[in-house]
């Protein structure tokens, strides 16, 4: 089961099971409350096709939740679009300071995501293995003997 908190401190040991992290607030509850609003703000326009004075201002509900829908999406996915330049950022450092060589320009990055799991000594096998045989992230996530967690992420 995903984690399920809004304390990273709270999470004893990281595995592969319980690393990815739900902020029950973000994740669950806004996100059921972005979802009602648009429906409510559609069902609201619908109803007030027929009657007067009603359509503009519904219409302006319905505007204001699309914004807040894109809002939700951005707010979201920008800082994980950075977050996600940075991993691969550490991790090809991480590879250069190990073996001198950059990271295989054949791993995505999802397999870059799933590599950082990997402990030093696993990391370099697990790398080249990954790019040879284009390991799925959940493949290279189950190949991990030693997890190394990660407690600094968003």
């Amino acid at each position: 089961m995903p984690y399920l908190s809004n304390n990273l401190c709270s999470m004893k040991e990281q595995n592969q099971q319980n690393h990815a992290r739900y902020v029950v607030g973000f994740h669950i509850i806004t996100f059921a409350l972005t979802l009602a609003l648009l429906i409510g703000s559609f069902v609201n326009l619908y109803n007030s096709v027929n009657s007067e004075g009603n359509l503009y201002s519904a219409s302006l509900i319905v505007v204001a939740a699309i914004v807040l829908c894109l809002n939700f999406y951005y707010i979201r996915s920008f800082p994980l679009k950075v977050q996600d330049r940075s991993i691969r950022s550490e991790e090809n450092f991480r590879h250069f300071v190990l073996t001198g060589k950059k990271l295989d320009g054949r791993l995505t990055m999802s397999q870059i995501i799933a590599l950082r799991f990997a402990p030093d000594e696993e990391f370099t096998d697990l790398a080249r293995k990954a790019a040879e045989e284009n390991l799925s992230s959940k493949q290279i996530k189950a190949a991990i003997k030693q997890w190394r967690a990660d407690h600094h992420r968003a």
